[in-house]
């Protein structure tokens, strides 16, 4: 162990502690453990010379909290000794409260989990105004709940109606909004303005001492005997309910310690606290959940760009098509700083286009979260214009016009040569193969698949796709721009949709095969949230619009053609959706309806002839191979694409399903989930599914190799 906590005590007698461990961040680990015991043990040694204690970091976090992967290793069976752990840490933390002098906490940088319990722990909190920190408890997006004292210590701090949310939703505070929201109470202006206000604060109380340990302490609003708290608590329960459909325990786990704080004295609830993260930390959904995040690490770090080249950034970029697609897009860029050209047919079209950021940047404004300036200076980076020649010198061009070839190649020839010097050509296609249509490229080489989602100022992923003759520096370019707009991105290899497309596809063609089956469509819907998608696939059709299916596997059939392939058979998705728009003029939500019906001012809700269809009242199917169909397709559909070599690695495919298609994040994504079911009883399943109703539930030769030699996808 070579991390240190520097001690150094200053002519007022006030000890400052800066945390340097021996890795890139502090973290609640071994090391830990050691060197804040010795710290403390010597505070307490030099008690009656000390005037108060400083905590802050030598590193750019100020504390990262609890060391997932200790955790991840952590097995059923082995809960009393983690919440041995967590009493041995909540202890070191209230030999540190409870040291007879003030102790303020310094916080530089990111505060999260443990990091915040720390500060909490202090009797005061002054935090850097800068970007760089975060304020909060967001275990519960790690299937966890904060186990140092973290939920007790807020409500105690807070109250319940301002520690609840908070705690339920892991929010993250930056400086400015965690000071107002209660959880710091001062900003700095500098590191040494910090250090200057925590020790003028020591100096100002050196009696100081938490709430929670003073005689006649009563948590901020009341306790349970309160009407009005008690109604607070029992109102979340269904709120829960709804959010998390009971697929993940720790948001209720994190409510009953919650409840508990407000009934009974503050030592019990810490120990009711260290139990319930004791008994999250060991099941499928916290191993899925803390994988997911070590994976979101390594796909954002870096882990699919091609090593040994230099970073680079998009100073111009060009986007062709000023529609849903290619709006969202100028949007994204221009807001990451980036000139923006964004180009169609007509100045009309093109302007439209640009009053969508417009509209969004208003909508920022207007909600106290951007001034006008800010977004004057955005908007005046893009300009919506219908010449080709105001393309010049772009060093990306994105073309994102309808999904035809001919079209995309007109395109290619006649605005390639705008680009910069060795600029980069990507086209947003959700299913079209790269290398085809890169045949037109004067630079082949230089061209990509940047596929985005929609909409794109929400959704926070970019399918990356490398056609047979993209080069390594042309992947390494495209991945950093799509990084410098905030975005996650993930590497495919060419193939027809690609890797995210082909398994949306297969979650919307099964909700229609079951009903073509006879199934009710309200039990479809329900049993397609039960199992964790944000909305059932026949909602999700709507999303698309039956007009985009239909046309997409039109596109795929003329495709099959002029490849001489053999033309694949229409889908169950297409065939019914052919159906709503040929027989009832239904083209989805974008087109007045389709499965649902979408009344001004009230809620959707489907629409009464698609009971009409199949529906028969005698069809009955287990409703766990109703979800099991549901969920199963999807991965033995990204299993075939991982056998073909569309997908690269692990991480990318799990990331790409929770971020790109809504896969169930509780799961960890679609390999994550094999893992935590079983890759034998996975096999098992698949075959009791096959036999029953279809190949399409055949295990791959992938998953029985793995499963033969008991491999786990990592």
């Amino acid at each position: 162990m070579t991390g240190q906590f520097h001690y150094e005590k200053d002519s007022d007698s006030i000890v400052t502690i800066t945390m340097d461990m021996s890795g890139p961040v502090n973290a609640m680990n071994d090391e830990y453990i050691e060197l804040m015991s010795a710290t403390i043990e010597r505070l307490e040694k030099e008690r009656d010379s000390i005037a108060g204690v400083v905590l802050t970091s030598a590193k750019k976090t100020f504390f990262a909290g609890g060391d997932i992967k200790n955790m991840l290793k952590a097995q059923p069976g082995e809960e009393e000794a983690l919440f041995v752990m967590c009493e041995d840490i909540k202890a070191m933390l209230a030999r540190l409260e409870t040291l007879g002098k003030p102790v303020v906490a310094a916080i530089n940088g990111a505060a999260l989990g443990g990091g915040y319990e720390i500060c909490l722990a202090c009797h005061h909190r002054v935090a850097l105004n800068t970007p760089a920190v975060q304020v909060g408890l967001p275990e519960v997006s790690l299937g966890l709940l904060p186990g140092g004292g973290g939920i007790v210590r807020l409500v105690s701090k807070l109250g319940v109606e301002k520690a609840i949310m908070p705690l339920l939703e892991g929010t993250r505070f930056n400086a400015s909004k965690a000071q107002a929201a209660g959880l710091i109470e001062e900003l700095a202006d500098s590191p040494e303005d910090m250090i200057t206000k925590a020790k003028a604060w020591v100096k100002a109380n050196p009696e100081a001492s938490n709430p929670w340990h003073q005689k006649g302490f009563k948590i901020p609003g009341g306790d349970m005997r309160n009407p009005k708290v008690a109604q607070m608590v029992q109102g979340a329960i269904p709120m829960l309910m709804q959010k998390t459909r009971g697929l993940v325990p720790a948001p209720a786990r994190i409510l009953d310690v919650v409840a508990n704080t407000l009934r009974v004295d503050f030592n019990t609830a810490m120990r009711i606290e260290s139990r319930g993260l004791a008994a999250l930390v060991t099941t499928p959904q916290a191993k899925n959940l803390m994988t997911f995040f070590m994976q979101m690490n390594q796909v954002n770090g870096g882990g699919s760009r091609p090593k040994g080249i230099a970073k680079s950034a998009v100073k111009k970029v060009g986007i062709l098509g000023a529609g849903m697609m290619g709006q969202g897009i100028a949007y994204v860029s221009a807001k990451a700083g980036i000139e923006v050209v964004l180009k169609d047919i007509s100045q009309d079209a093109a302007d439209k286009g640009k009053a969508y950021s417009e509209k969004l940047l208003d909508k920022a404004v207007s909600k106290g979260r951007m001034t006008e300036d800010k977004k004057a200076g955005i908007l005046a980076l893009i300009k919506a214009t219908a010449n080709a020649e105001d393309l010049k010198g772009c060093d990306l061009i994105i073309e994102a016009v309808f999904e035809n070839v001919d079209l995309k190649h007109q395109m290619t020839r006649e605005l390639e040569p705008q680009l910069a010097e060795n600029g980069v050509w990507g086209s947003n296609t959700s299913t079209l193969p790269i290398t085809l249509l890169a045949e037109p490229s004067e630079k082949p080489e230089n061209f990509i698949g940047i596929h985005f989602f929609s909409p794109v100022d929400k959704m926070p992923l970019v399918e990356i796709i490398v056609g047979e003759k993209t080069s390594d520096e042309t992947l390494a370019r495209a991945f950093d721009y799509a990084q410098q707009i905030k975005k996650t991105p993930i590497v495919v290899n060419d193939s027809r949709g690609f890797f995210t497309s082909r398994v949306f596809g297969t979650y919307i063609d099964e909700g229609a095969l079951l009903l073509e089956e006879g199934l009710a469509p309200a039990l479809i819907e329900n049993l397609g949230k039960a199992i964790g998608m944000p909305v059932g696939p026949l909602a999700v059709q709507d999303e698309v619009s039956q007009q985009l299916t239909v046309k997409a596997n039109e596109t795929n059939r003329e495709l099959d053609k002029r490849l001489g392939q053999e033309i694949g058979s229409a889908n169950a998705g297409y065939r019914l959706a052919k159906k709503m728009i040929d027989e009832y003029g239904r083209g989805g939500r974008a087109h007045g309806g389709g499965y649902y019906q979408y009344p001004e001012g009230g809620a959707k809700h489907l629409w009464p002839e698609v009971n009409n269809w199949f529906y028969d009242a005698s069809v009955e199917l287990p409703q766990q191979d109703i979800k099991d169909r549901l969920l199963f397709r999807q991965i033995v559909e990204s299993l075939r694409c991982f056998e073909e070599g569309v997908m690269n690695n692990v991480p990318d495919s799990n990331i790409g399903s929770i971020m790109g298609i809504g896969f169930p994040p509780h799961t960890g994504g679609v390999f994550q989930f094999i893992n935590t079911y079983g890759l034998k009883q996975f096999v098992d399943r698949c075959n009791e599914l096959s036999k029953k109703y279809g190949e399409r539930f055949s295990p791959p030769q992938l998953l029985l190799d793995k499963a033969k030699n008991d491999e786990l996808f990592v």
